[in-house]
């Protein structure tokens, strides 16, 4: 029942227009940062709505049976690595403010479900180990950009976590890189 609904044409468009909205929705959220960021670390800043375009562009080539295996590697790793990221970031100024904004909920439940979805079309993608490796040197890339150059979100009451958040943020992207390589790679030769 789950393959029919995630194969349903207006399925396919409902969600590419949600992770179209999200994904404008989120390089606004992103505009006072970049505003202030260098010219050289721009398409590095927008984690989340750069990770639900590339899940964006799959989608819209997915509904007319076409693949895009780069895009879908980095699709798979960097939706579930942020949105995992940012749900626990959400849970932690809770944890550390005593209170979360209702956006901070928002972010939570639409964060949570871009990692899932990312999952929920693991089976669909076409992706190979040199994809896999592509998208993994990006995402390591990323996490380089974001702790040692200091480009990474601004949540305000965890500043003074930012080693920690790096550390956990590094472990998280070799996990969402091992989840893709098992999904789409590792899955498949052993249903094989």
């Amino acid at each position: 029942m789950i393959k029919c609904i995630l194969l349903d044409k207006r399925f396919l468009m409902l969600l590419f227009f949600i992770n179209l909205a999200g994904t404008i929705y989120g390089y606004k959220w992103y505009e006072s940062q970049l505003s202030v960021t260098p010219d050289i670390f721009l398409i590095f800043v927008p984690d989340s709505p750069t990770a639900s375009l590339f899940f964006t562009i799959f989608l819209l080539f997915f509904m007319f049976n076409r693949h895009v295996p780069y895009v879908e590697a980095l699709g798979i790793i960097t939706l579930f690595k942020y949105g995992i990221w940012a749900v626990v970031m959400n849970l932690l100024t809770l944890a550390v403010d005593g209170s979360l904004n209702w956006q901070g909920y928002m972010l939570i439940t639409s964060h949570g479900a871009m990692a899932i979805q990312g999952l929920l079309y693991a089976p669909y993608y076409q992706i190979k180990l040199r994809h896999i490796a592509v998208a993994a040197v990006w995402t390591l890339h990323n996490d380089i950009i974001d702790y040692v150059f200091e480009m990474m979100p601004v949540y305000g009451s965890l500043t003074e976590y930012m080693n920690e958040i790096g550390y956990f943020t590094f472990w998280l992207s070799i996990v969402s890189i091992f989840i893709a390589y098992y999904l789409t790679i590792r899955k498949k030769e052993h249903d094989n």
